[in-house]
C-alpha cells in the first residue's frame, strides 16, 4: 500500500512527526498496525536480549532499550514503519567500551552503555538541529562497505566463544581468533552447548529463505525447549539466561566517574555515526518503497531522541533494523503504531511472564548475533567495485583490517579519516588540461585526448578541473606556468577555462595574484573564461575582479579566442570558418 505524504508542518509540529500521523491517522490502518505489532513482539524479543548480551550488559537490559526507544521514537521519528532497537552493527563499539572499563561489574557495564546512549542521543539530536543530515553521505560505499564489514568480522569473533561453550581473556579481534582456536585444540569446547547453538544457527539460515517465517523465533523457541525439557544447563553445564527481572525500565541517571568520561564521548560518537549512516540509508529505502519523503534531518533527531531516552531508562546505544523493518513491513505495518504495540507487548511479557526465558541457552543468542552479523557483510559489491575501481576496493579492505586489528571505535576513526582523504583526493590532485581545436568537433578539447588537436599560436588555454583552494593553489600554479613554457609558439595569454572550478579561496586568490605577476613579467597575460557568477562575486569580494581588469573575463573560451585574434595578428584559419 502506498502512503501518499503531505508537505510538512510547520512550527513546533515539525519537530513531532509523530502527532501529525496521529492526527491524519485512518481507521483502516488500525487492524494492520495491531497485528504487525504482535508479529514484530515475537522477534524483538530474543533479538534484544542476544544485542544486549552481545553488548556487554544484562539481557533484561536489551528489552528496556527495545520498549522506550521505538515509543520514542514514534513520537518524533519521521519514517512510517522504521523499526529500532538494539543492533548487531553497534554490538562492537559498544562492547569496546563496556568491557574493558567495567570490570565485569553488571551495574558498571549498563551505566556505561547508558551513557554511551546519551551522547549518541545528544549528537544526534545537536545534528538533526543544526541540519547536519547530510554528514553520512560523505562516507562512500565502499568505505562504509569496510567498516561494517569489520564490525560484523569484530562482531563474529565476540560470539564464537559463546557458540563454543567457553571462555577467553578478550583482547582484540585478531587475537581473540588465536585465543579461541587455542582453547578448542586444548579440549575446553562444551560441545553440547556447540550443538544447542550451531543447530540454532542452522536454523535460522534454513527458514530465513521464507520471508513470513518467524526464523529467529522458531530457532530460539526450539532450542530453548530443548535445553529445558533435558535440563541441559545442569545435566551438560549448558549456560543459559536464567529468569529476567519482573518490572518495566524505570528512569536511572547512568552515573560514570571522571576516567571514563573520554572512552565513553568517543564511543558514543562513533555510535551516533554508524546508527545514522544505517537509519539514514534504511529510511530513504522504506520511504522509496512506500511513496513517503523522509527528512533526514527529522530522522536525526528521531534517532538522537530514541538514544537519550534509552540511555536515562536503564537501555544502550540503539539504531534502525535492517532484519526486524522487513518483519513490520510483510506483517502490514502502516505507521509506528505497530511498534508501538510491539513495545507493549514485550512490556507486557516482563510483567506477566518474566521466567518464560529462563532456559535460553546463551550460545542460541550467540547464533542470533552471528546470524545478523553474517547479515552485515557486503561481499557481491565489492566483487563489483574491485572489476571497476580496485583503488577505492583497496580503501575497503584497508578499513576492514582497521577495524579488525585496532577495534571497532578506532577502525572507525580511521575509516572516517579515509573518508576524509579521499574526499579531498581528487582537489588536492586534479586533472587539469591544456585546449586545443579539433577537426570536425565542436568546441575545445584536451590535446592529449586529441593529438591532431590544432593550438592558437601563441593562446594557451588552460582548464583546471577542481574548486581552486589552499590544498591545491601552489599546484595549479605550478601547472599554469609548465603549460605556458611548453606552448609550441611563445605564449602571449594563458585564458582559465574556469568551468569546473567552483569555489576560491583566500590562499587560492594570493596565488592567483602572484601567479599574475608572475607571468606579466614574462610578457604573458592571464585571462578567465566560463568563470561562474559565485565564483567571480568572490574575486570581486576580494578585490582580484578590480585588480585584473573586467576586459580579462570572457564569457566562454570561444569568446576568449575570439578576443587574443583581435588583439594579436596571427595565422589561424578555424576549421568551422574555411566551410562559411
Amino acid at each position: 500500500m502506498t502512503i501518499l505524504q503531505t508537505p510538512g508542518p510547520y512550527g513546533p509540529l515539525r519537530w513531532l512527526p509523530g502527532v501529525v500521523t496521529l492526527r491524519q491517522y485512518q481507521g483502516a490502518w488500525l487492524a494492520h498496525d495491531i497485528v504487525a505489532g504482535i508479529v514484530l513482539a515475537t522477534m524483538l524479543v530474543p533479538v534484544g536480549i542476544a544485542y544486549a548480551v552481545a553488548s556487554g550488559v544484562p539481557g533484561i537490559y536489551g528489552l528496556y532499550a527495545t520498549i522506550v526507544p521505538l515509543l520514542v521514537y514514534a513520537l518524533f521519528g519521521p519514517s512510517r514503519i522504521l523499526v529500532l532497537g538494539p543492533d548487531s552493527s553497534l554490538a562492537a563499539v559498544i562492547l569496546g567500551v563496556v568491557l574493558p572499563l567495567s570490570g565485569g561489574d553488571p551495574g558498571r557495564a549498563v551505566a556505561l552503555a547508558g551513557m554511551m546512549a546519551v551522547v549518541s542521543g545528544v549528537v544526534c539530536i545537536l545534528a538533526g538541529i543544526a541540519r547536519l543530515g547530510f554528514v553520512t553521505e560523505l562516507l562512500s560505499k565502499p568505505i562504509r562497505y569496510g567498516y561494517m564489514n569489520g564490525i560484523a568480522l569484530t562482531v563474529l569473533i565476540s560470539q564464537l566463544p559463546k557458540l563454543f561453550g567457553l571462555s577467553i581473556q578478550t583482547e582484540g579481534p585478531l587475537r581473540d581468533l588465536w585465543a579461541i582456536g587455542k582453547a578448542i585444540l586444548d579440549g575446553k569446547t562444551n560441545w553440547t552447548a556447540f550443538a544447542v547453538g550451531a543447530g540454532t544457527l542452522a536454523a535460522i539460515f534454513l527458514l530465513k529463505r521464507h520471508r513470513l517465517i518467524p526464523a529467529i523465533l522458531i530457532a530460539v523457541v526450539g532450542a530453548t525447549a530443548v535445553v529445558g525439557a533435558l535440563d541441559l544447563s545442569t545435566r551438560a553445564h549448558v549456560a543459559v539466561l536464567g529468569p529476567l527481572p519482573q518490572g518495566l525500565p524505570a528512569f536511572a541517571i547512568p552515573w560514570i566517574t571522571h576516567a571514563d568520561v573520554v572512552p565513553v564521548v568517543i564511543g558514543g560518537c562513533a555510535v551516533a555515526l554508524v546508527s545514522f549512516a544505517d537509519t539514514s540509508v534504511l529510511s530513504r529505502a522504506y520511504a522509496a518503497r512506500t511513496g513517503t519523503k523522509v527528512d533526514p534531518n527529522q530522522e536525526m533527531v528521531g534517532l538522537g531522541a530514541a538514544n537519550l531516552a534509552a540511555g536515562f531508562f536503564q537501555g544502550f546505544p540503539i539504531s534502525s533494523s535492517s532484519s526486524r523493518t522487513p518483519v513490520a513491513e510483510a506483517a502490514g505495518a502502516r505507521t509506528q503504531l505497530s511498534g508501538v504495540v510491539g513495545a507493549l507487548v514485550v512490556a507486557l511479557l516482563l510483567l506477566a511472564a518474566p521466567n518464560l526465558l529462563q532456559h535460553l541457552p546463551v550460545a542460541a543468542l550467540a547464533a542470533v548475533v552471528i546470524a545478523s552479523a553474517i547479515g552485515l557483510i557486503e561481499v557481491s559489491d565489492l566483487v563489483r567495485i574491485y572489476r571497476i575501481q580496485r583503488w577505492e576496493f583497496w580503501l575497503s579492505i584497508a578499513c576492514l583490517v582497521g577495524v579488525a586489528v585496532l577495534g571497532a571505535i578506532p577502525g572507525i576513526g580511521l575509516a572516517i579519516v579515509i573518508a576524509v582523504i579521499e574526499f579531498l583526493w581528487d582537489g588536492w590532485r586534479p586533472h587539469s588540461a591544456v585546449l586545443g581545436r579539433a577537426e570536425g568537433v565542436k568546441g575545445y578539447h584536451d590535446i592529449t585526448r586529441y593529438p591532431g588537436a590544432r593550438q592558437v599560436p601563441g593562446l594557451v588555454l588552460f582548464r583546471w578541473d577542481a574548486p581552486l583552494f589552499f590544498a591545491n593553489a601552489e599546484l595549479f600554479k605550478e601547472r599554469v606556468l609548465a603549460a605556458a613554457a611548453q606552448s609550441p609558439r611563445p605564449a602571449r595569454w594563458v585564458v582559465v577555462a574556469a568551468e569546473p572550478v567552483t569555489s576560491v579561496d583566500v590562499t587560492a586568490a594570493d596565488v592567483l595574484v602572484e601567479l599574475d605577476r608572475t607571468l606579466h613579467e614574462a610578457g604573458i597575460e592571464l585571462c578567465f573564461a566560463e568563470l561562474k557568477d559565485p565564483v567571480k562575486d568572490k574575486l570581486k569580494r576580494f578585490g582580484l575582479f578590480a585588480q585584473f581588469g573586467e576586459r580579462r573575463f570572457f564569457p566562454t573560451v570561444g569568446a576568449a579566442v575570439h578576443g587574443y585574434l583581435d588583439r594579436h595578428a596571427v595565422e589561424w584559419v578555424d576549421w568551422e570558418d574555411r566551410g562559411a
